[in-house]
């Protein structure tokens, strides 16, 4: 059966699966974060690109009011369902995350794994960032997560990773079909098998694009918006907030906390 070409975003249950093994992880580390770098309580929180909602609902049934924006109405749909069943409010929007600001006020916001990555060039990241910036409170932390591009980077890159849920077992593909260091973009391709518990099998290939960062690059971006952000913590995706991460050409998992000026 061949595979159908769409949008591996038009299946959240999909792709909620194949991430949820890294949430408990996360959510250590942003509380873990609030805890530290933030003086006052923090309550309001705001994930922009929130897909799914996995880390949506995570924060939301530990107590913290989320805004979450995603410009996909499936993924908006699911997670809608999701915190509804839990009985869990939470103010979701389909809008541009790069031009979106949050009022009232949210005293973090956080967005991890690459969605930032899909703003596909210089003015769309920085106005993003500003976004945020005016969305938070002074004091405020935003925790961004995202992978950089070593200069030694191998362009044929793949990766194959599987999860499980519910009986349906869902196998992914992830390849590099395109890489273009100069124009700074490079083209995935998502092949998705997912068996279903019933036997029946659903085959799906996606293709987008995402811009590349190098680490020097990246300390680029964030030192354009030093006025309303400062680097308040650098890490990596293990996720341990005692172990900070200098900017080098050995960042490549990279996550940055900036606290608003």
């Amino acid at each position: 059966m061949p595979q159908q070409l769409m949008n591996w975003y038009d299946r959240p249950q999909y792709f909620d699966m194949v991430f949820r093994d890294e949430t408990n992880d996360e959510v250590r580390f942003f509380e873990k974060a609030f805890a530290k770098l933030v003086d006052t309580p923090v309550k309001r929180l705001y994930e922009p690109g929130c897909g799914s909602g996995r880390l949506v609902a995570a924060m939301a049934g530990r107590g913290y009011e989320l805004v979450a924006t995603d410009n996909n109405d499936a993924m908006l749909a699911y997670l809608q369902k999701r915190l509804k069943r839990r009985g869990l409010p939470s103010e979701l929007l389909n809008t541009d995350m790069t031009t979106h600001v949050c009022k009232p006020a949210v005293d973090a916001a956080f967005c991890t794994f690459n969605t930032f990555r899909h703003l596909l060039d210089a003015d769309s990241a920085e106005t993003h960032l500003r976004s945020v910036a005016d969305s938070l409170r002074p004091g405020g932390i935003y925790i961004l997560g995202f992978h950089c591009i070593p200069l030694d980077a191998d362009p044929d890159c793949t990766e194959r990773w599987s999860a499980m849920h519910g009986g349906t077992k869902v196998s992914v593909t992830l390849r590099v079909i395109n890489f273009e260091r100069r124009k700074r973009r490079e083209t995935l391709r998502v092949s998705i098998k997912a068996t279903k518990a019933n036997g029946q099998i659903e085959r799906i290939r996606s293709e987008f694009q995402l811009r590349l960062y190098t680490p020097a690059q990246a300390k680029t971006l964030l030192k354009s918006v030093d006025d309303v952000f400062e680097i308040a913590s650098v890490h990596d995706f293990d996720y341990d907030l005692d172990e900070q991460r200098k900017m080098d050409n050995d960042l490549t998992d990279a996550v940055f906390i900036l606290r608003k000026r």
